[in-house]
């Protein structure tokens, strides 16, 4: 069974059904001790390891499949048993840092450096027993028992605080899940639900604009592009790049001959201009729009938004065949929006209205960010929290001698404590500020003042 030998964090229930059975018995992530360390370590055995068992550090695994790819990793580990399968869930364990639950790390990684506490380079230095550098000519001494060895000054600077492996694990992990990305290969068109208006740009100048139109139009949820007469021809790989990943919209963009032919299926169209008309028509905002498009999309019916081109926007010819008119609020002295701020525009409000959005991106390690103040985990500091901080600094203030004149004191304690209640620090927040108080008091470092 995959699972850990002690102090064990049990795979997620989607992941063990995911799993073949056939390699279960094969492979598992083990607590070991490596050089005097609790490690997290891949053991497998079975017909692929001649039986015998096969150790291998999940760092190792993780830097492999980061610093190379995830086939030539499993080249180097073959001998463990490793598979495109099997190496699933050992990424998964370093990606969800299961190694805090079990009181592991792996060396190499900052939670390695992180559990040891040391936050700065002299403190690190002082934990080894010797630091050599190059060939040995260089050697750093401190109170500690561990050895390292490094090629010079210049990478110990740079990789003394370790390196991200959880954050390694969970890019190759999207690599092994979806594959890499490739402009010569489309992306797999998102499953959307319901039916989006289609967005028709009219005779389109450049090709580079058409692929931000695209890009614009898969940031908001929507996917069906029309493109009439497109000056520079169609397909254009030029689109496909500037659409930066929303390949999927370019892929399935249809071109039409004449702009009849682009609205032919279509049941109510809307036209997009910034200057006024001269035209019996209604004239609808961005939001005003975005509202009737949802309602006759939910009758069933069949609606599209209209684009001219870079140039000189539609021809009133082409808005009198539209429904309505879209104008949005603009600096009247500077009305124009380029082709992709236009589409963007309207694309906003139809996800906005729609519901389909989250606030920023959602991964496997990322959840949905709700409107509002961001705790990040940490509790508002409690009063007690909070008044021991306003002593710490009302001491300190005081042997400062900041706090004066005597009969003025109450006040600016009362205006100091109003201030920081109104920040609704929170614990975190609160250590943090009492941490720069102790600093400036009695240095850090190589500034900490001897008595």
């Amino acid at each position: 069974m995959f699972g850990l030998c002690s102090s064990t964090s049990p795979l997620r229930h989607r992941e063990w059904s995911a799993y073949p059975a056939e390699w279960r018995t094969h492979v598992q992530v083990t607590i070991q001790t490596v050089d005097g360390r609790q490690c997290p370590v891949v053991a497998s055995t079975g017909p692929s390891t001649g039986a015998a068992e096969k150790i291998t550090a999940v760092a190792a695994v993780v830097h492999a499949c980061h610093d190379t790819t995830i086939d030539q990793a499993l080249d180097r580990f073959a001998a463990t048993g490793l598979t495109r399968e099997t190496l699933l869930p050992v990424l998964s364990y370093c990606a969800e840092q299961r190694c805090v639950t079990d009181n592991s790390t792996c060396p190499g990684c900052r939670m390695r450096i992180d559990a040891d506490g040391l936050e700065t380079f002299d403190q690190f230095i002082a934990w080894h027993k010797e630091i050599i550098v190059g060939d040995g000519g260089v050697r750093l001494t401190g109170q500690g028992r561990a050895t390292l060895s490094v090629p010079s000054f210049d990478h110990l600077a740079l990789s003394w605080k370790g390196e991200k492996l959880w954050y390694w694990a969970r890019r190759v992990l999207r690599k092994l899940r979806h594959g890499v990305r490739s402009h010569d290969a489309p992306e797999r068109k998102p499953e959307l639900t319901g039916s989006t208006p289609a967005i028709i740009l009219v005779e389109p100048q450049l090709a580079d604009n058409i692929g931000m139109v695209a890009r614009a139009m898969a940031n908001f949820g929507l996917d069906e592009l029309r493109l009439v007469a497109p000056r520079d021809g169609w397909p254009n790989e030029r689109a496909r790049i500037a659409a930066s990943g929303a390949t999927f919209v370019i892929d399935e963009a249809q071109p039409f001959a004449t702009f009849e032919d682009a609205l032919g299926d279509l049941n109510w169209v809307v036209a997009t201009t910034a200057r006024q008309r001269n035209l019996a028509k209604p004239v609808l905002t961005p939001e005003q729009a975005i509202t009737e498009i949802i309602r006759r999309t939910g009758e069933g019916q069949r609606c599209g938004i209209i684009f001219g081109r870079e140039r000189n926007g539609l021809e009133s010819s082409e808005i009198a065949n539209a429904d309505a008119i879209v104008m949005a609020p603009v600096d009247p002295q500077f009305a124009s929006l380029n082709l992709a701020q236009s589409v963007l525009l309207l694309a906003y409000e139809w996800i906005k209205q729609t519901g389909g959005g989250t606030l920023g991106r959602v991964t496997t390690y990322e959840t949905a960010v709700e409107a509002g103040e961001q705790t990040r985990g940490f509790q508002p500091a409690t009063k007690e929290q909070l008044f021991g901080f306003f002593e710490h600094l009302e001491t300190e203030l005081d042997a400062q001698g900041f706090l004066f004149p005597p009969h003025k004191r109450p006040t600016m304690v009362r205006n100091l404590r109003s201030m920081f209640s109104r920040l609704g620090a929170s614990e975190q927040e609160i250590r943090t500020l009492r941490g720069m108080i102790k600093a400036l008091v009695h240095g850090k470092g190589d500034g900490r003042r001897v008595p």
